[in-house]
């Protein structure tokens, strides 16, 4: 099968879309598949292009043996949302380039979204190319930036809506990341077979259970700690400061437990503000650290923090940190409802903890620090399992390829 993969980011960006579009396109072409990766010059999450790509509107390379196109971006560092939304525009109208002028005919087109209008690029490009339309939603948008209070303009969001429902209209398939999505796709009209799932997934041979790294945590310090390791981006969906405020309550109680932050996003600068003002000795900053030195954090790490707001729309959220992390044996300790907590409590691998509730957060951490070490273990056992058996980037692309199989034909959209 031909495979035109289009997406907003890629590495050597970190995060979930870029992983999930790296380790498909990977086992899609150690299948025997044709794959080629239409994506922009990195810049994510400071807004700043590298020097090799600085300049250039378009480069072709082999990323680990993934043909990838890049097209020019405008580069938004943490602006406003009209500097955004620019940046979105900028790439749906470059990519047209590497679709129409450089990628080879294709059978089908994955359209990566957010950002909704990539979906624009998609769909016009599989009309040219006479090749199947996906549309592969991780995001309900613009619902998410709505709810979040970033978008309030009311003309816009009227646009947007209708872009949104004209594009999930016009996809042969949705490939939806989480149930919720996918439910939210057929109450929009999508016929239930048009809509299948494509989750967030791990490497399971990478994200294993390994011995502690007693080097990392002798730099860190974190000797005879129990360490709560929140790793990924820090921006306002994740609601780090109740973690924060639940670390205050927890320190007074029981000086076990240590709270590691791994990462950046926008919140950093004001999260480690809070830990200075709330004096929290057992809060530590590491910063970003590229993925191939997450299993070394995941090995000093006893429990998994993911965290969002309390907001509904995140109910049917399935956030990618939780994935790494049971693959790893690492129990979570999930703040959130919904989704993603029935499926922790279902195949017990994590404990639940209300959203943006640092009091039951800090309840929830303190019970974790009283666990029998075979209810630990058990815990650590279930969620490896669970992400060999259902979580595998070999699994989701067994699910993807069958979704794919139907009617891959050369008809026009």
């Amino acid at each position: 099968m031909r495979i035109i993969y289009l997406c907003q980011h890629f590495p050597p960006e970190t995060g979930a879309p870029q992983i999930r579009v790296y380790e498909v396109s990977k086992e899609l072409i150690k299948r025997g598949h044709q794959v080629e990766v239409l994506t922009a010059f990195p810049h994510h999450p400071h807004g700043v292009i590298p020097e090799p790509y600085r300049g250039l509107f378009y480069l072709f390379e082999q990323w680990d043996g993934i043909p990838v196109h890049r097209t020019w971006i405008y580069p938004s560092p943490k602006g406003s949302f009209w500097k955004r939304l620019a940046s979105y525009f900028s790439f749906t109208f470059s990519s047209f380039y590497s679709l129409l002028v450089k990628a080879k005919p294709t059978d089908v087109i994955i359209c990566n979204s957010p950002p909704l209008f990539l979906g624009i690029t998609g769909y016009v490009g599989a009309k040219w190319k006479r090749a199947k339309f996906v549309f592969n939603v991780a995001d309900i948008w613009p619902e998410s930036a709505v709810e979040l209070g970033i978008l309030k303009n009311r003309l816009f969001i009227r646009m947007a809506r209708w872009l949104e429902l004209f594009l999930y209209r016009k996809a042969w398939k949705i490939a939806a990341a989480t149930e919720g999505i996918r439910d939210y796709m057929i109450e929009q009209g999508k016929a239930p077979e048009d809509v299948f799932l494509l989750p967030n997934g791990v490497n399971t041979d990478v994200f294993r259970p390994l011995p502690k790294n007693k080097e990392l945590l002798a730099e860190l310090g974190l000797e005879g700690k129990v360490v709560f390791t929140y790793a990924g981006t820090m921006g306002y969906a994740q609601g780090l400061d109740s973690v924060l405020r639940a670390a205050a309550i927890v320190k007074a109680k029981d000086e076990r437990a240590h709270f590691l932050f791994v990462g950046d996003g926008q919140e950093r600068e004001t999260l480690m503000a809070l830990k200075e003002e709330l004096g929290l000795d057992n809060v530590t900053f590491y910063g970003s650290v590229p993925v191939e030195k997450m299993p070394a954090i995941f090995s000093i790490t006893d429990y998994s923090i993911v965290s969002l707001r309390n907001i509904d729309l995140f109910k049917g959220a399935r956030p990618s940190k939780i994935f790494p992390a049971i693959a790893t044996g690492t129990p979570v300790l999930y703040c959130g409802e919904g989704e993603s907590a029935e499926i922790l409590e279902t195949y017990h691998c994590g404990k639940i903890a209300p959203p943006e509730n640092p009091e039951q957060i800090a309840a929830a951490v303190l019970e974790l620090l009283c666990l029998p070490s075979e209810e630990y273990e058990k815990m650590a056992e279930n969620g490896r399992k669970l992400a060999v058996e259902q979580y595998s980037w070999i699994r989701i692309v067994d699910d993807l390829l069958h979704a794919l199989s139907n009617e891959t034909n050369r008809e026009s959209v």
